[in-house]
């Protein structure tokens, strides 16, 4: 058996800007898209919480989004992702071995599925995340707006959402059934 000293140290799982972009133009790369939501008592859905992002100068609303890295587990990558966007102190509540609600995948070519990402072929595996704590956004989110089921399912918001999201958040709704 080999000593853990002779072992070379892991990999980051970070890319570089040069590498990420080369890999993105060969593989699908895989994320987590998060839905984070307020509940009460009884475990309802009572809000949920949408990212205000700066973007190609215009404003828009977005999900919880992040890469999954090397040897990292979901769990791992739900809770870096959440408190990167969210702040340390959302207190995410995140079962052990949490599951998706769905699976989006997103397309460089618009108009070729219902996900959008000029960037690259992404898989993302959605969750709804119920979150305790207070939110501080930070990153490149300028705010958290938190709205009704109702308000998040408009129209308006669907307006201000891109890259497909808005059938994500849909989803999620549904999945919750609290989708008006």
């Amino acid at each position: 058996m080999t000593d853990m000293a002779e072992m070379p140290p892991e990999p980051s799982g970070w890319l570089s800007d040069r590498e990420l972009q080369h890999v993105r133009g060969e593989l699908p790369i895989l994320y987590v898209n998060a839905i984070p939501v307020r509940t009460d008592a009884a475990g309802e859905v009572t809000e949920v919480g949408l990212l205000l992002r700066a973007d190609d100068d215009a404003i828009s609303r977005a999900l919880v989004a992040g890469r999954v890295l090397r040897h990292e587990r979901i769990r791992d990558a739900l809770i870096r992702n959440l408190e990167k966007d969210l702040g340390g102190v959302a207190l995410p509540r995140i079962p052990s071995s949490p599951t998706p609600f769905a699976v989006a995948e997103y397309f460089p070519t618009e108009g070729f599925g219902a996900f959008h990402d000029s960037r690259q072929h992404a898989v993302a595996l959605a969750f709804v995340v119920p979150v305790d704590g207070d939110c501080e956004p930070s990153q490149n989110a300028l705010d958290i707006v938190w709205l009704s089921p109702e308000e998040a399912a408009s129209e308006d918001v669907a307006r201000d959402m891109t890259g497909g999201q808005h059938h994500l958040l849909r989803q999620a709704l549904a999945h919750c059934g609290v989708l008006p």
